[in-house]
């Protein structure tokens, strides 16, 4: 590889290849939220990830969004990625960070406080990293294939009999 004549020692670092499949990448704020959940919605669903875990994932995905737009700022940016079997969204703001970030239940009397919480229960895996301009929240699901009761990937399976079996003369 040569070195780029261009870059010197006081240039910011370029950053890295995303890994991944880009499925969506957006700005939100307040008045965008209710539009960034359908379109999220339906590229989550067109990744494969569909259902009860779908709804989950997307609305994992949703309490970060509001969290960044109540306190990170009013606004934030919107990543979902798909790595092999895995849907990866990055929520990130420009808030202060400051303070902890509790990923706890608060009290049955305390009024909000719960959307790290839910999204951590809601999705496969949550991660909070602080930079020096604010917030990244990540969150993840897993994908796999749909599977009928004895094991096999329905992409697999003959539609010759109702119940995906092949008939015994063209056995």
């Amino acid at each position: 590889m040569t070195e780029d004549p261009v870059a010197s020692e006081s240039s910011p670092p370029t950053p890295g290849p995303v890994v991944g499949v880009a499925l969506m990448s957006q700005d939100f704020s307040a008045a965008t939220v209710t539009a960034l959940r359908h379109r999220l919605t339906a590229a989550v669903t067109d990744a494969g990830l569909a259902g009860d875990a779908g709804y989950d994932f997307v609305l994992a995905v949703h309490e970060l969004v509001t969290n960044a737009v109540r306190h990170g700022g009013g606004h934030g940016h919107l990543d979902l990625r798909r790595q092999d079997d895995v849907l990866i969204c990055e929520v990130t703001d420009r808030g202060a960070a400051a303070g902890s970030l509790p990923v706890r239940l608060p009290a049955a009397d305390v009024a909000g406080g719960r959307g790290l919480w839910l999204a951590h229960q809601l999705a496969e895996g949550l991660i909070l990293a602080r930079g020096l301009h604010g917030l990244t929240a990540t969150v993840t699901a897993c994908l796999s294939p749909a599977e009928t009761s004895a094991g096999i990937p329905a992409t697999a399976r003959r539609h010759d009999e109702p119940d995906g079996s092949v008939a015994d003369d063209e056995q």
